[in-house]
């Protein structure tokens, strides 16, 4: 190389990376990040910033700040990785203390995972952030997810349908996540996957007699939720929820504060002809739940206007009642109720619903890959898999 071009050579800052506690100013810079990553990228579609940040005048008290209820039994950190001046990636940690004891285990989660194409700024955010949790006794580093990967929350990397819509809490991330994780020696835990559900046409010929046949054993009666009583309605669903789900992988109780940020989710979206419940006499067995999906209207235009969260609720509100597709978060039977057809009755029910409003598809998920039962349900209905995502372990004990 000549003198010249060695001198044209523009040497590349050595990674450094930050550690951000809660409450520190450059979380805004951490939630920020990721919209520079994906500019101009058609599928990805983050979260409200006041989700993350909170806003007081939207009312919503946001995930990363102190006092939010997360708090009360977790410990949190952040690292921001840096060249130079400009931020390249981040991470979370976070000790999850309600798992913990749920599962008397020991681990940590890393989560918020956003890198450049860059491996040696993800090797030096995994390092930090497995530093952290060794230093905190932890044994496994599980993740990716936000905070922790419980089922209720938003977690996971994509490792295949990139080029499929991102429903509302689905992750999306580039393919060379999977890769940055497996090369630094994470190892498998467990994958999810997603079907999609074509609901512009009648439901298939054999659900509809299995459904027919539950109907005339007349031992099943069902419901759709009640609007005007949300939030009794709301904690029917989590106690469902916590029986029917309780011996899943990665299940952890849903807590009172969880059903409250639920309802006010709902509240804006909801049609109650996508929520159904099941009753054998006076007993609710089972619920299954759809809802339009948000992020069709949320979705980044990139427009000179610009995509903040005033926008973009603007956008929601204006137009939600033209949304036309939905996704199926909640499904669930209670143990003792599984083989009386519940799951065909209210499937049928909420497709029949679904095509006569005019919803065109349907993404079911995000489903274990263990959970045959749910899994066969989703193809007993027609949808077909079309997204996988991945959780990763690596063991600290010994590091």
């Amino acid at each position: 190389m000549s003198e010249a071009a060695r001198a044209s050579v523009v040497p590349v800052p050595a990674v450094r990376i930050d550690e951000v506690p809660l409450g520190d100013a450059r979380l805004e810079a951490f939630v920020r990040f990721p919209w520079d990553l994906y500019r101009g990228d058609p599928h990805w579609v983050p979260p409200l910033e006041a989700d993350l940040l909170g806003n007081r005048l939207l009312g919503i008290k946001g995930l990363l700040q102190p006092d939010h209820p997360y708090h009360r039994t977790a410990e949190v950190t952040h690292f921001l990785a840096y060249r130079g001046e400009r931020v390249v990636g981040r991470v979370s940690g976070a000790i999850n203390h309600r798992f913990n004891e749920y599962y008397d285990g020991n681990y940590a989660f890393f989560g918020f995972f956003e890198v450049e194409q860059d491996y040696e700024a993800a090797a030096a955010l995994l390092d930090a952030v497995k530093a952290w949790a060794t230093e905190k006794g932890a044994d496994v580093l599980r993740g990716p997810g936000e905070y922790s990967n419980v089922t209720h929350e938003r977690q996971a990397c994509l490792i295949d349908g990139f080029d499929q819509d991102v429903y509302v809490e689905h992750t999306y991330n580039p393919p060379y996540y999977a890769e940055f994780i497996e090369r630094y020696g994470f190892e498998k835990s467990m994958d999810y996957h997603a079907y999609l559900l074509d609901v512009s046409t009648p439901p298939n010929a054999r659900l509809t007699r299995v459904a027919e046949g539950v109907r005339r054993r007349g031992q099943l009666t069902t419901r759709p939720v009640r609007i005007e009583d949300l939030e009794s309605e709301v904690r029917l669903i989590v106690d469902i929820y916590n029986q029917a789900w309780a011996q899943n992988w990665g299940f952890l109780p849903i807590q009172d504060w969880e059903a409250e940020v639920l309802v006010e989710m709902l509240k804006p979206i909801i049609d109650p002809g996508l929520i159904r419940f099941a009753y054998l006499e006076d007993q609710p067995v089972a619920v299954l739940g759809c809802f339009p999906d948000p992020n069709y209207w949320l979705q980044p235009r990139w427009k000179w206007f610009g995509d903040s969260d005033y926008v973009r609720l603007s956008r929601l509100l204006s137009h939600r009642r033209h949304i036309p597709r939905v996704r199926l978060i909640f499904f669930g039977i209670v143990p003792g109720y599984r083989r009386m057809g519940a799951d065909a009755l209210l499937f049928e029910e909420i497709q029949r619903y679904a095509q006569s409003k005019e919803y065109q598809t349907c993404d079911i998920s995000l489903l274990l890959e263990t959970n045959d039962l749910v899994i066969r349900a989703a193809e007993f209905m027609g949808g077909e898999r079309y997204k996988t995502w991945r959780i990763w372990d690596l063991p600290l004990s010994g590091s």
